[in-house]
């Protein structure tokens, strides 16, 4: 059977692609920060501007990503960015000039533009063309995998290597990952989109609908990038948690990898918006318990909040654009992702440099949380317009 009409190898591909450009190329960042902050002396301010780098590198990536149409060019662009992955992990060992460490992060925002976004929307494509059902629940558990294998190279490695060997360990891993990601993705056979009779019954949502989804999904990019930056530091800096950073973020990783799975069986029953709410409404939780509860207990149930939440947000909201926009998914989830990494450069560098003034990044947790509530009244508002579109197909 040739590799194109098998969807467990697509869908593995995409994993794989998940793991080394969104797990280590960007995500590993989050558990060897400490180890560099440790070793090199790095500040909480730099920390955060090279973690804004990196998403202003993703957006770069978003704002390529809407302008491309052509499937083939989506393909080679998608490709260029797994090999850019694994070169900007390898590059993060090459010295400790924070130049050369801001070119990285800018250009593994780039790639992981071009495996979440290219990728996510190629892989789409490829299930709706091929009468497979159009959810990303098992793709997107390429995430909260990517997360654990970030993290447990970082932390089995660090007895044995400083930073720099911690990098060049996650730049093998991503050596190897690379190679199904790449093979196990068919080619498109060609550049045209959808044809008609794919998308003909598909009504798309008026505008004020997608302005209010934008404006949800920046809010949750904001609410995201705190943690997701400085879950470890945040961890570490509280003397009864000292020693529990890397493990915080492992279980981030095992709460996201089920995550979209469980989120696409969510919104099955009860919609794609009111499966948004809930999901909103718990990472509001998980992001405000640190700040209130310092005991280890808030620490595990933040994370695993977390973990749940945040992949499930990216899932629910790409999906949803993908069956209301068969024929161009990857433009719409670029304008939505614009917002999303807007909120993604400003975020960590607030929060990195509050951090360094006041020592603590409570601030800017509850911040997060006003944010996401502000999202969640955005998703009440979408409820005035028709939401059935807004639900899978057989839900």
């Amino acid at each position: 059977m040739p590799p194109d009409s098998r969807p467990s190898l697509v869908l593995l591909s995409g994993i794989c692609a998940l793991i080394v450009s969104m797990g280590i190329a960007r995500f590993a960042y989050t558990p060897i920060l400490p180890f560099m902050q440790g070793q090199v002396g790095m500040g909480d301010d730099l920390a955060g501007w090279l973690a804004g780098w990196n998403y202003f590198g993703y957006l770069s990536g978003v704002l390529l990503a809407s302008r491309l149409k052509d499937l083939v060019l989506k393909d080679r662009l998608y490709r260029i960015g797994l090999v850019l992955a694994v070169l900007t992990t390898g590059m993060m060992a090459i010295s400790s000039d924070a130049l050369l460490w801001g070119v990285s992060r800018y250009l593994a925002g780039l790639s992981s533009a071009a495996g979440l976004l290219l990728g996510s929307g190629l892989i789409l494509n490829w299930l709706i063309r091929h009468n497979q059902r159009s959810e990303l629940g098992l793709h997107f558990t390429g995430v909260g995998l990517g997360i654990i294998v970030g993290a447990v190279v970082v932390e089995m490695s660090a007895p044995f290597l400083d930073w720099q060997g911690q990098w060049v360990a996650l730049t093998a891993v991503a050596m190897v990952l690379v190679v199904p990601a790449w093979i196990w993705l068919p080619h498109p056979s060609s550049g045209q989109p959808l044809q008609p009779h794919h998308s003909a019954h598909i009504r798309e949502p008026n505008r004020k609908w997608l302005w209010l989804l934008q404006a949800a999904y920046f809010c949750a990019g904001f609410g995201y990038v705190i943690n997701a930056t400085f879950t470890v530091v945040i961890t570490e800096q509280q003397p009864a948690l000292q020693g529990q950073g890397v493990l915080m973020w492992v279980l981030v990783g095992a709460a996201a990898a089920p995550a979209a799975l469980v989120w696409d069986r969510v919104a099955r029953r009860v919609g794609y918006i009111t499966a948004l709410k809930f999901a909103f409404l718990l990472q509001i939780v998980g992001i405000l318990l640190p700040v209130f509860d310092a005991r280890l207990i808030a620490a595990v149930l933040s994370a695993l909040l977390f973990g749940a939440t945040f992949i499930g947000i990216v899932s629910l909201v790409l999906t949803m654009v993908g069956l209301l926009y068969p024929a161009h998914p990857a433009q719409i989830m670029a304008k939505l992702t614009l917002g999303y990494s807007v909120s993604q450069i400003v975020g960590p560098i607030v929060a990195g440099e509050a951090a360094e003034a006041t020592g603590t990044f409570n601030g800017s947790l509850m911040l997060a949380g006003v944010l996401m509530a502000l999202g969640l009244v955005c998703l009440q508002l979408m409820s005035r317009y028709d939401t059935t579109r807004a639900r899978p197909s057989g839900a």
